[in-house]
């Protein structure tokens, strides 16, 4: 990394200076959860919150310090090349990009024996894929690792982790990828042990040897795997010697925590405030595409203008408008939601948390809610779209509807009235006869060898056979033209685990049902799953402050999220009970966590209302109250409960919404009209109170009044009582 100019450089600083810090970039997934889509176009080359996978990782590089970027293409060489001609990345000052191509490998360890061969590395290096979105700073775990490597020349890694709490009901991450396990020294950070599999086990096996050489082991299922890495040369080296090493994760990573000869090690570099993960299938895509839009990336964010990305204007409720979208009066564009540049909306059609691309023609009366739509796509008055992803050049014909989970690929065309079921995959190329595993090569381009498939073009199959064109055109309504691909049971499931819309309320309880006989489950406080756990009793890991502050934001936004859905939805207070808990054991949160969420979420609904005084702002909350009283009481079963929510709004008075501090005394009265706080949770919160600083009595001061009226009212039903 070059040195900054003027100031002082430690011996640290120095180290890093004195060779260009390089990154080896593998631009190829090996994989196939991105098909059918990635058939036709390389998965980092595939948007998201519309720019492609690739430039938020080679702009967070450059913006990490990186100098020198090898890109690694296998798949689709020609497509990557050219995107990366075309957007200048090859051409920018101070970060030298190049690329390294290959027709022959089906895995990155593959990869990276080309790389070897080229001998380009010359020190240290960051090992990345295409699909990985991240704002760290990569200074502290550069220092950290070169710092072991000086002390120990056997410290041949590093690894980026970071807390995320899976679901104790599906026992996967909000990225839908497996829970972890892991085990790590607390001390030096060292990784002992390693687990993606674990729903698939019935236990895990420590080694002995392990315990007996570490005088403490710390055991967590609550960490993600970034999948970035700082690594030395030797893990290049190690990659050319053994030629059974094809998955980094699966068979290096493992390989060296197994091999008790050599003495090779692997270290852990945990990250708090900062963000970094990989879009690894579609649920991950879609939680990512969120954090994207909630601002979790920043400056990796659509009102940035990090590279070649429009910017967009940020507006109200994280809505992000481009300069030139023709949108209709009647049209709602509704929270979390992004319109590309040249798109056009007709009139009474709504949109919701969704990303909508460049180009695109959407007609009247459509509804879309959390869908994922590319460019050019034109959308025809009536249809139904729900947490769906559609690629460029697709047509919906009039009145059509797409199920949650459906992926409609490239210039696929949907007919009249057409329902897509839940789940399907729709495109122009036939499926696959036969599939191959997860770490074999996607189909490549013209220059590399094409898979046999059957593409239709402009609209017809390259096939004389009028069978196959009727075949064809009925799979997908009439004037439709596309293949569904056809999903086994045992496929099925994957799908819904790893689609971009929400795992259905009865999978959930059919899980719950299945693994514990008690569908109740999930209305007790106790944790089904301890995130973490010593084997040492006397050695202890405490988490920051910072990393508990940002699951509890993560936590109000899921469920601000989810009630946000229920409201536009209509959806039934059971299902919203039951997608709140579902987060609730996802982020090891308490019932005073629920409650505080949804009074939130709950109250920000009615601040968004329109409103132009305070009085009418009060009117919103009454009216918002009286329809989810039910809800708010679900998670108010004890005084504790309703105490927390009392200084929830104390909270929000004095952060995100002051408009509520001159209310607070109006508002807190109608919550005891309600009966949602009752008499003693207004007087416990009064009383604890009492003792503290006068900048923490500013809303008991305003309730005094009230408050004198309760405790009046208390004494006056004493009395009667005791005559």
């Amino acid at each position: 990394m070059g040195a900054k100019k003027g100031g002082h450089r430690d011996e640290a600083e120095e180290d890093l200076a004195r060779d260009p810090l390089q990154a080896i970039l593998l631009a190829d997934s090996f994989a196939q959860k991105f098909r059918p889509i990635t058939l036709e176009r390389p998965k980092v080359l595939l948007p998201i919150v519309n720019v492609p996978m690739i430039d938020y990782t080679l702009a967070w590089l450059e913006s990490a310090g990186v100098e020198e970027v090898f890109v690694f293409c296998c798949a689709h060489v020609r497509q990557v090349t050219d995107y990366l001609e075309t957007t200048k990345w090859l051409t920018q000052p101070n970060f030298k990009v190049s690329t390294i191509e290959s027709h022959n490998c089906v895995s990155a360890g593959d990869a990276l024996r080309v790389i070897y061969e080229k001998n380009v590395i010359r020190g240290d290096f960051i090992l990345i894929s295409g699909d990985t979105v991240s704002n760290m700073s990569l200074t502290e775990v550069l220092q950290e690792h070169k710092e072991r490597r000086r002390k120990d020349s056997n410290a041949v890694m590093t690894m980026v982790i970071k807390k995320s709490k899976p679901s104790a009901i599906t026992h996967q991450s909000r990225l839908g990828t497996d829970e972890l396990i892991m085990a790590i020294d607390p001390d030096t950070k060292q990784l002992l042990y390693y687990e993606d599999k674990v729903e698939h086990l019935k236990g895990i096996t420590l080694d002995k040897a392990m315990l007996s050489e570490n005088a403490s082991v710390s055991l967590y299922n609550d960490k993600q795997d970034c999948y970035i890495d700082i690594c030395s040369p030797e893990v290049l080296i190690l990659f050319n010697d053994n030629f059974d090493y094809q998955h980094i994760r699966r068979h290096f990573l493992k390989g060296l925590l197994q091999d008790d000869i050599m003495g090779y090690k692997i270290f852990t570099y945990e990250i708090r405030s900062s963000y970094a993960a990989r879009i690894d299938n579609y649920r991950s895509y879609d939680a990512i595409s969120k954090d994207i839009i909630q601002r979790w990336t920043y400056p990796l964010v659509p009102d940035v203008q990090f590279f070649k990305n429009s910017a967009t204007k940020l507006e109200r409720q994280g809505m992000y408008r481009a300069s030139e979208v023709g949108q209709s009066r009647s049209a709602q564009i509704g929270p979390s939601t992004v319109i590309g540049n040249g798109t056009t909306i007709g009139n009474k059609t709504a949109i919701s948390n969704s990303v909508v691309g460049e180009g695109c023609c959407i007609g009247s009366n459509v509804t879309i809610e959390g869908c994922y739509i590319w460019h050019n796509v034109t959308i025809e008055d009536g249809c139904k779209l729900k947490h769906a992803i559609i690629c460029d050049g697709v047509i919906l014909k009039a009145g059509a509807v797409l199920e949650p989970g459906v992926v409609l690929s490239f210039k696929v065309v949907i007919g009249e009235q057409f329902v897509v079921p839940a789940y399907s995959k729709v495109s122009l190329l036939r499926q696959p006869i036969n599939q191959d595993s997860d770490e074999e090569l996607e189909y490549a381009d013209d220059s590399s060898g094409v898979a046999e498939h059957s593409p239709i073009a402009n609209g017809a199959i390259r096939n004389d056979s009028s069978e196959m064109d009727a075949c064809t055109t009925s799979e997908v309504g009439t004037n439709g033209v596309g293949f569904i691909w056809s999903l086994n049971e045992a496929a099925l499931e994957e799908e819904w685990r790893h689609s971009v819309a929400p795992i259905p309320a009865d999978k959930l309880a059919a899980i719950m049902l299945a693994a514990n006989g008690d569908p109740d489950l999930l209305t007790h406080d106790e944790n089904i799953l301890p995130p973490s756990g010593e084997l040492e009793p006397e050695s202890v890991t405490n988490d920051s402050d910072t990393d508990v502050n940002d699951e509890a934001t993560y936590f109000e936004k899921e469920v601000e999220a989810t009630f946000l859905r229920a409201v536009e939805e209509d959806v039934k207070n059971d299902h919203i009970i039951l997608e709140v808990n579902s987060l609730r054991l996802s982020y090891n949160m308490t019932a005073l966590d629920c409650a505080s969420a949804l009074f939130y979420s709950v109250m920000k609904l009615a601040l968004d209302m329109q409103h132009n005084t305070a009085s009418e702002l009060f009117t919103n909350v009454a009216k918002v109250l009286a329809k989810w009283k039910t809800l708010l009481k679900s998670y108010l079963l004890t005084i504790d409960e309703e105490i927390e929510v009392i200084m929830k709004f104390e909270d929000i008075c004095m952060g995100s919404a002051r408009e509520y501090a001159v209310l607070f005394e109006q508002i807190l009265h109608l919550l005891y009209d309600k009966e949602i706080i009752q008499e003693e949770a207004i007087l416990s919160w009064a009383s604890e109170k009492e003792e503290a600083e006068e900048s923490d009595k500013v809303f008991v001061k305003k309730c005094e009044k009230f408050i004198r009226w309760l405790n009046e009212a208390s004494e006056e039903e004493e009395e009667d009582e005791d005559e």
